[in-house]
């Protein structure tokens, strides 16, 4: 199937390799819609937004199920540097992708490029629908759930929680519901009125996140040198009671932990439209960036295996936070408020990021008429696409409300890391046709093994869980009546432009 989508004829792309940000006339009838979007962000800015795109929850949480493996310290670091290696990997294919085009859209555009809009249709809509929107929904919910914990809030509609729609009950846990709905609706209120208040926001927001990161690392190497830790020295790597083919498994799953905490590190790149000289900054900003991440990721989880068993740290509940507990652990109670709130300010600056820039991808499909043409309106004032923005708060909310944004996200796995495998083939595929000159670092060594990897994690998902992935797949193509209503559109559109 993924060769018959990688062979399919991609658009002409010599008209859209060396385009500047300014909106072209055919992209749609309504005079607004010409307002370009403004190039005001510089290289430490885009490296903040891919650092802040990365750091959510995972690095905070996902070492509880990696100590459950039985797995020692030392591999569980291993999984960590080798995960991190791997999207380095990645890194280096979306920056040499990042040479294609100086438009709004970044993995949107790269697929349109490569292969034609159909393909970059369903990887947009995905994240419409499903993905990205219930990604915003989730940290939405986290960010609520964290601040409830330490502002603790009346319960509302208590009585109507029985209350159901088929699947959906809109007002179990209304409280953190109305905190989730009411923080994403501030920060959508907040970037649409500039893209340089959101990148600000996110500057703060996210060195304030490495400045926690690191405070939490230094406690917990401070904690482990003065010997209090129950195994500040790590015990060697056991496998006896492993045979090779289920220890590799176990790594590999252990692995996936880590890769999920790395993910969204390529989203900076639909915002090229408003960085400054984007085919160098934006390459250097996401190889910057996941270095960055991968270092704050290893040392971390050393300092939490510095500071707690890996026994005590499997049995931390589902529903605490596994660097609260080790805080905890050290300082008491003044170490649990202090990580509760780097917790809940990481959740915080997830949103902010992801809210700016998965409205970027809608924004460009809109241009080329393959989404709902108001999308692609750039308010004439703050000169951000802001229609986009409220479309994606909207689907974000209502994927709140109805609190299947987990089991939505889970189910768009496989789909997303399909869309994976075709942006480092495409990169791939635009290098051999010479549409992409410059040297691309560790190419082709690094595109290859991304993809081999990558196809290794699908394998897994499917054998582990082929119901919930065909169902993924099945969500993803629920999108093509909508691709071809769109294309309708388009061709009627042009009828009308093209008639006397």
């Amino acid at each position: 199937m993924l060769s018959i989508l990688i062979s399919s004829p991609a658009i002409n792309n010599t008209k859209y390799l060396d385009s500047t940000h300014q909106i072209s006339s055919e992209t749609t009838g309504l005079e607004e819609n010409k307002v370009p979007l403004k190039r005001i962000l510089g290289l430490t800015a885009a490296t903040l937004l891919v650092a802040g795109n990365v750091i959510g929850t995972g690095v905070f949480k996902k070492i509880v199920p990696m100590a459950a493996t039985g797995l020692s310290e030392y591999y569980i670091l291993a999984a960590w540097i080798f995960a991190g290696l791997i999207t380095m990997l990645g890194a280096f294919s979306i920056a040499g992708l990042a040479r294609l085009t100086t438009e709004a859209g970044g993995n949107v555009e790269y697929l349109r490029i490569c292969y034609g809009d159909f393909i970059s249709f369903l990887y947009g809509w995905t994240n419409f629908t499903v993905a990205g929107s219930g990604a915003i929904a989730a940290v939405g919910f986290i960010f609520a759930q964290s601040f409830n914990a330490l502002v603790p809030l009346p319960h509302f509609f208590g009585h109507l929680e029985s209350f159901s729609i088929g699947f959906i009950h809109p007002f179990t846990d209304a409280t953190t519901k109305l905190i989730a709905i009411l923080i994403i609706i501030l920060l959508t209120m907040y970037n649409y009125r500039g893209i340089k208040k959101g990148a600000a926001l996110n500057n703060v927001v996210t060195s304030a996140k490495i400045i926690g990161i690191l405070l939490l690392i230094f406690l917990g190497f401070f904690f482990s040198q003065n010997g209090q830790a129950a195994n500040a020295t790590f015990v060697k790597p056991m496998m006896d009671h492993y045979s090779l083919s289920t220890w590799t498994p176990i790594f590999f799953g252990v692995m996936l932990n880590a890769f999920w905490a790395y993910d969204g590190f390529s989203n900076v790149a639909a915002a090229t439209a408003e960085i400054k000289n984007p085919k160098r900054n934006i390459p250097l900003a996401i190889i910057i960036g996941v270095s960055i991440v991968l270092v704050l990721y290893v040392l971390v989880n050393y300092a939490y295996m510095s500071a707690m068993p890996l026994d005590q740290i499997a049995g931390i509940s589902e529903n605490k936070v596994a660097a609260i507990v080790v805080a905890q652990n050290i300082m008491g109670p003044a170490g649990m408020v202090m990580i509760s709130l780097l917790v809940l300010l990481s959740t915080f600056g997830y949103l902010n990021v992801s809210i700016i820039l998965f409205a970027r991808f809608y924004y460009r499909m809109a241009q080329k008429k393959v989404f709902f043409y108001h999308a692609a309106k750039v308010h004439p004032r703050f000169q951000t696409p802001y229609v986009a923005l409220i479309y994606s708060m909207i689907v974000s909310c209502l994927l709140v409300i109805s609190g299947s944004f987990d089991v939505l996200t889970d189910m768009a796995v496989f789909g997303a890391f399909s869309f994976y495998v075709l942006l480092a083939i495409g990169l791939i595929k635009m290098k051999r046709k010479r549409i992409i000159k410059e040297k691309i670092p560790a190419y082709p060594y690094a595109p290859v093994l991304f993809v081999i990897f990558i196809l290794m994690v699908l394998t897994s998902t499917f054998i582990n869980n082929p119901s919930r992935t065909l169902t993924g797949i099945t969500l993803i193509l629920s999108g093509v009546p909508f691709y071809i209503y769109f294309k309708m559109k388009k061709k009627s559109y042009n009828q009308n432009e093209n008639s006397p």
